[in-house]
C-alpha cells in the first residue's frame, strides 16, 4: 500500500504536522502505539509561552526570540482564522500572568522582562488585581503576558476528531534495509500487519524516536533527556491561577497552570521547583513545593489540600550540557525526519519545517487519497489521552 508521508507519534507536533501535510495535498498518515497525546503533550502545562521567562535574565536570548511569533499563530487558530482550526479547544485564559515577591531580586528579574518584552506584557493596577493577589498582604507586582494557556486534553481532542480517520493504531516496525517500507503490528491481532511503502518517514515519537533511530541503525541525530518533577495540587477551595512566580535566577521559582474535574481545583506546578525537584523523592517534592507556595502566597490556606507528583522525562535533541535546545528540532537522514518539538507552542514552527524539508528534497504529493482510504477503514484508530493527575495517588500532610 504506498503512501506520501507516515508520521510516527501522535502528539502535538505528530497531529499538527499530519493537519498541514493533508491540507497540503499529501497522502499522510500517522501511527500511534499509545494514546494520542499520551507523552509529553498532555503532560504540558498548555502554555503558548511567548518568550517572557527567557527573557528573565536581562537579555533577549536566542529562545525567547524563536519563540516570540508563536502566540500569534496559536490565537489566529484558537480564532477559527488560522493554519488550523482549533476554535473549540478550551482556553484557560488569553493572557497568563507573572507575578514577583517582595524580595527585591525578583523586582529586578520582573524589570528586566518588562523592558525587553514590552510589546508583550504589561504591569497591572495594584487597585484591580486579579484573585488570589487582590488580599492586602501581597506586596509584588503582576505582569499580564500574551500568552494563552489551553486545557492541553481539549487541545488533542479536538484535533484527533479533525484527523482521526488518517491516524492508525499500532507498533511501527523499521527495517534499516528498506527505509521506505515500514511494517504496522495491529494492536489486537497479533498476526496481522500491515505494510505501507512511503515516501518519506516522520519520527515523530517523543522519547520513544531513540528507539525508532536504533532500529534504523542511525547513529543521529542523538535524543537528550531533561526530566522535571511536576507537583498536582487538589482542593475543592483552590482560586485558579495561571502565572509564573518570578525568582532571583531565570527560572520562574513557581509556574502554576489550574484545571478543575469533578469538583476538585487541580494546580499543576512546575518552574523551578519543578526543575530542582528530579534529586528529590516525591514526599520531599511535595514538602518542597508546600514550603514554596507558603512563602510565595502566605496568606492562602494549603491544610485541606491533597498533592501528587509526576515525573516527566522531557525528549530533545541533545545539546552541550544538556541544556535546554533554543528551538525545535527537525533534522533529515535519507528519507527520514526525526522532531522533537521541544515546547507544545514550537508545533506550528515544526510543522513548517517538515513542509520546507519535503520541498527542498523535491518531494511532493503524488499518491491519491482515495486509494488507500477504503483499505484502512477497518483499521483501529488510537484512543486519545487524559491528564495523567486524575489516575494518580493522593497525599495529605
Amino acid at each position: 500500500m504506498k503512501i506520501d508521508c507516515l508520521i510516527i507519534g501522535g502528539g502535538i507536533a505528530g497531529l499538527w504536522t499530519l493537519s498541514i501535510l493533508r491540507k497540503a495535498g499529501f497522502n499522510a498518515r500517522l501511527v500511534e502505539n499509545h494514546e494520542v497525546g499520551g507523552g509529553q503533550s498532555i503532560a504540558s502545562q498548555g502554555i503558548i509561552h511567548g518568550g517572557t521567562k527567557y527573557a528573565l535574565g536581562g537579555k533577549l536570548g536566542d529562545s525567547a526570540r524563536a519563540i516570540g511569533d508563536m502566540p500569534a499563530i496559536w490565537n489566529a487558530c484558537l480564532k477559527g482564522d488560522g493554519e488550523i482550526d482549533l476554535s473549540n479547544v478550551e482556553v484557560h485564559t488569553r493572557a497568563q500572568l507573572m507575578w514577583s515577591t517582595r524580595s527585591v531580586a525578583s523586582k529586578v528579574a520582573g524589570f528586566f522582562a518588562d523592558k525587553l518584552m514590552q510589546s508583550r506584557m504589561q504591569k497591572l493596577d495594584k487597585q484591580r488585581l486579579p484573585e488570589p493577589f487582590d488580599n492586602p498582604a501581597f506586596q509584588g507586582d503582576v505582569y499580564q503576558l500574551n500568552e494563552p494557556v489551553l486545557n492541553t486534553a481539549s487541545l488533542m481532542s479536538a484535533l484527533f476528531k479533525q484527523l482521526e480517520q488518517y491516524c492508525l493504531a499500532g507498533t511501527a516496525r523499521l527495517n534499516p534495509t528498506e527505509p521506505n517500507s515500514v511494517e504496522i503490528a495491529h494492536p489486537e491481532q497479533t498476526d496481522e500487519v500491515l505494510k505501507l511503502h512511503i515516501q518519506q518517514l516522520i519520527l515523530s515519537a517523543g522519547e520513544g524516536n531513540e528507539k525508532l533511530l536504533e532500529q534504523l541503525q542511525f547513529s543521529k541525530p542523538v535524543m537528550q533527556r531533561r526530566p522535571i518533577h511536576m507537583v498536582v495540587v487538589r482542593s475543592r477551595s483552590l482560586p485558579s491561577i495561571f502565572a509564573h512566580c518570578l525568582g532571583a535566577g531565570t527560572t520562574p521559582r513557581l509556574t502554576i497552570t489550574t484545571t478543575t474535574d469533578n469538583g476538585y481545583t487541580f494546580w499543576y506546578i512546575g518552574g523551578g521547583i519543578a526543575e530542582t525537584g528530579v534529586t528529590r523523592q516525591a514526599d520531599e517534592q511535595i514538602q518542597a513545593c508546600r514550603n514554596e507556595l507558603q512563602s510565595v502566597l502566605p496568606w492562602l490556606d494549603f491544610t485541606q489540600c491533597q498533592w501528587s507528583t509526576l515525573l516527566i522525562d522531557r525528549a530533545e535533541i541533545s545539546t552541550v550540557g544538556n541544556k535546554r535546545p533554543d528551538s525545535s528540532f527537525v533534522g533529515t537522514e535519507k528519507n527520514v525526519m526525526t522532531v522533537w518539538p521541544t515546547k507544545l507552542a514550537f508545533a506550528p514552527k515544526v510543522a513548517a519545517s517538515v513542509l520546507e524539508k519535503l520541498a527542498a528534497s523535491g518531494i511532493s504529493p503524488g499518491t491519491t487519497v482515495q486509494d488507500t482510504l477504503t483499505q484502512l477503514q477497518s483499521w483501529p484508530r488510537p484512543g486519545v489521552a487524559k491528564w495523567p493527575w486524575l489516575q494518580t495517588t493522593w497525599k495529605s500532610l
